[in-house]
């Protein structure tokens, strides 16, 4: 039985275990898959997320194997918020922050309007302490969000940054390229506005979804990085030095509503109580492989100690209305 941690008001059977049975432990992941995949569907679309343990995965190679059986090519990561490097053809280190630093839950790439439906993390290298990749249920979250604060982020957001080396990642790694024209001609595929700015950085604006509705199963989910992209994020005394420094219209990132007008402080950090209330946490072991339909469960990181390495590939692109 998977040893996890939830808070009391949480319900969800977040993650789905499935473990060989003794007479096949340590058979490979990929080698299996072709016996679970009709479980794992039936699993991800009802529940959101399945750890696989008790597998053999002796190498990154097999994970990449193992997640591109599932039928659709692995997908590069563009548009980037995060430092991440690649390991190997479609996939990535997790999100390289400081151990000390918590990332909190996120859907991957719910800032932009085509975001992964599948990702799945592959723990190597378990951490001395901490390091789990906590996860929360999307449609849960939805449910308990006010319905005041519901109803403004069903109107949209719109999604400001400002590229630098010096505060951020700067445009060149985002968007993997030197050449501004290339940057321009992928702004004008993903409908996002751009700025060349007189220091030559450049300022981006995209308008993107609050809430979204899941092609499969027709729920609504809580699908945004609000939280993350807002100025409230940031530590008190960071925020009030970047905008004395460079101003609010120059922050790294920020968000605000469709409209234009300001996403108060109070809003958020309801969001971020009911993102920590339906927090679900359970301990890495190397081998695992945890597999979230990206809509339907969020996740994050939580600080560590010690070496960790966990690896994460993503698939079948979906994009927003």
């Amino acid at each position: 039985m998977l040893q996890s941690q939830r808070s009391a008001g949480t319900h969800s059977e977040l993650p789905v275990l499935i473990s060989p049975s003794p007479s096949r432990v340590r058979e490979r992941l990929a080698d299996a898959l072709p016996g679970l995949a009709a479980a794992v569907e039936a699993s991800l679309h009802a529940v959101g997320g399945v750890l696989f343990r008790g597998y053999d995965v002796p190498s990154v190679e097999d994970f990449r194997r193992f997640a591109a059986g599932f039928g659709h090519p692995l997908l590069s990561y563009e548009f980037a918020s995060t430092p991440r490097t690649a390991v190997s053809s479609g996939i990535y280190t997790s999100t390289e922050y400081p151990a000390h630093q918590h990332i909190p839950l996120h859907n991957e790439q719910a800032y932009t309007r085509e975001w992964p439906m599948r990702i799945w993390f592959h723990c190597v290298t378990p951490a001395q302490s901490g390091g789990e990749t906590p996860i929360a249920d999307s449609r849960a979250v939805y449910r308990r969000i006010p319905a005041a604060i519901r109803r403004r982020f069903e109107q949209g957001l719109v999604y400001v940054r400002n590229y630098s080396g010096e505060f951020d990642l700067p445009w060149q790694q985002v968007f993997n390229t030197e050449d501004r024209a290339e940057v321009e001609a992928y702004c004008r595929r993903s409908g996002i506005e751009w700025t060349w700015k007189p220091d030559g950085e450049l300022r981006t604006r995209q308008s993107c979804q609050g809430v979204a509705i899941h092609p499969v199963t027709g729920e609504p989910v809580w699908f945004n990085q609000a939280h993350l992209f807002h100025a409230s994020n940031l530590p008190p005394e960071v925020r009030e030095s970047l905008e004395e420094i460079v101003g609010i219209e120059n922050l790294p990132r920020n968000v605000c509503f469709a409209d234009g007008s300001r996403i108060e402080d109070a809003m958020l950090e309801e969001v971020r109580a009911i993102l920590a209330e339906e927090t679900i946490l359970f301990p890495w072991e190397a081998g695992d492989v945890l597999m979230l339909d990206n809509m339907l469960v969020a996740h994050g990181r939580t600080p560590f100690k010690g070496p960790r390495k966990v690896v994460v590939a993503m698939a079948q692109a979906h994009g927003g209305s």
